[in-house]
C-alpha cells in the first residue's frame, strides 16, 4: 500500500492514518485494518497453535487488544508488525494454557553451535510461494513445520512464509537480530534434514 504525501515532506502510511481515525471512534477505519490484515493473522497464529479454533480465537483476541490498545501504537514501527506481535503472544499463550506445566516462551535462550554449522546452509530457505503453489509439497511442508520447537517454528513462519524482514521479526518478537538469525537458521537446517529424510524414505519406498 503506497504512502500518502502530507503537506510536509514526510509520508504517512496509510495504515496509520486509519489508526488515527480509529482513535477518534471511526470504527468502520479499524474495520479496514481488519479486513486488510485478518488472513495473514490467521496465518500466522494456525502455525503456532496448530489448531483451527484456537487460531480463529487468536485473531479475534489479538483484534480486540489492538483495538483496546491503539492509544499504545507509537507510529515508529509498521501497524502490522505491531499486530503480529499481540498475535504472537496470544497464540503463545494458547499454547502454554494447552500444555499444563510446560511454559513455552518466544524469548527462551537457544544453544547454538553456529561455528560448526555449514556456511552455505545460512542463506537456505525454502520458496514459500513456490511450496505453497504445489499442494502436495504445500501438506509435507506443513506437516514439517509443525515438527519445529515454538520458538523455531515462529520465527520461520514471520521470516521465510509471512515474509517479514529479519529486522521486522526481530522487533515483532522482541529479540535481538542475531537471535533471529539463529533461530531461523536452526529452523532451516531442521526443516532441511526432515525433508530430505522424507523424501529418501519416499525415493526408497518407490523403488520397492
Amino acid at each position: 500500500m503506497p504512502n500518502i504525501q502530507t503537506q510536509g515532506t514526510e509520508e504517512v502510511h496509510p495504515d496509520v492514518l486509519l489508526v488515527n481515525q480509529a482513535r477518534q471512534g471511526d470504527v468502520q477505519a479499524f474495520e479496514k485494518l481488519v479486513k486488510q490484515y485478518d488472513r495473514q493473522v490467521f496465518r500466522i497464529a494456525q502455525h503456532i497453535t496448530q489448531n483451527r479454533e484456537d487460531a480463529e480465537d487468536v485473531v479475534q483476541d489479538a483484534f480486540l487488544k489492538a483495538y483496546e490498545k491503539l492509544d499504545q501504537f507509537q507510529g515508529n514501527s509498521k501497524f502490522y508488525t505491531w499486530l503480529v506481535r499481540i498475535a504472537v503472544n496470544e497464540s503463545l499463550m494458547r499454547l502454554r494454557k494447552r500444555r499444563t506445566g510446560k511454559m513455552v516462551s518466544i524469548d527462551e535462550d537457544v544453544e547454538t553451535d553456529e561455528g560448526s554449522m555449514p556456511r552455505d546452509l545460512a542463506d537456505w530457505g525454502p520458496d514459500p510461494e513456490m511450496q505453497y503453489g504445489q499442494s502436495e509439497l504445500a501438506e509435507i511442508l506443513r506437516k514439517t513445520i509443525q515438527g519445529l520447537p515454538p520458538g523455531f517454528r515462529t520465527v520461520f513462519v514471520l521470516r521465510d512464509v509471512e515474509g517479514l524482514s529479519t529486522e521486522e521479526t526481530a522487533e515483532t518478537l522482541g529479540l535481538s537480530v542475531p537471535a533471529v538469525k539463529s533461530r531461523l537458521l536452526r529452523a532451516r537446517l531442521q526443516l532441511r534434514e526432515r525433508l530430505s529424510r522424507y523424501f529418501r524414505k519416499n525415493k526408497r519406498d518407490g523403488a520397492k
